[in-house]
């Protein structure tokens, strides 16, 4: 039996040693794998830091020429904001002194526009008048030599 015992050790012992080999093979075939993985990590974060640095200071130079602009804009907003202000002074000094004298001068022209048109209409009112008068004058003239031939 020792023979058997024996052969079944060397057996198992064989089992055991190339399920060891095979387990570190595995082991070994997944760092490989694992190797290659951080490999393209790490390149793909250097492609990444490579580009995004550049990217960064263009950006950060971008923001730098946009804040300038703003602050020139600024200003003009605030040169536009004093001009307003002093044309609308300037409005209101015309208006008050040249104001009143216009208003005089418009009303007065309306004035003589209003008499001239009133004048025409009495004169063409006058002359209707006349017409009628005349019409009347007329037919009773007519009326009473009709009356004086009967």
């Amino acid at each position: 039996m020792d023979t058997a015992w024996d052969v079944a050790k060397v057996f198992l012992l064989v089992a055991v040693a190339f399920s060891f080999w095979f387990g570190c093979y595995l082991l070994f075939k997944a760092a490989k794998g694992l190797a290659a993985i951080m490999k393209s990590t790490e390149a793909l974060i250097d492609g990444v830091t490579k580009e995004t640095v550049p990217l960064l200071s263009e950006v950060t130079t971008s923001v730098v020429h946009v804040n300038e602009e703003l602050v020139r804009v600024d200003a003009i907003t605030e040169n536009v904001q004093t001009m307003t202000s002093n044309i609308g002074s300037l409005v209101g000094l015309f208006g008050t002194t040249l104001g009143t004298p216009l208003v005089k001068v418009a009303a007065f022209s309306y004035g003589i526009r209003k008499a001239i048109s009133g004048r025409r209409k009495a004169e063409a009112e006058s002359l209707v008048q006349q017409t009628l008068k005349q019409e009347r004058r007329a037919r009773r003239s007519a009326r009473n030599s009709a009356r004086k031939v009967r």
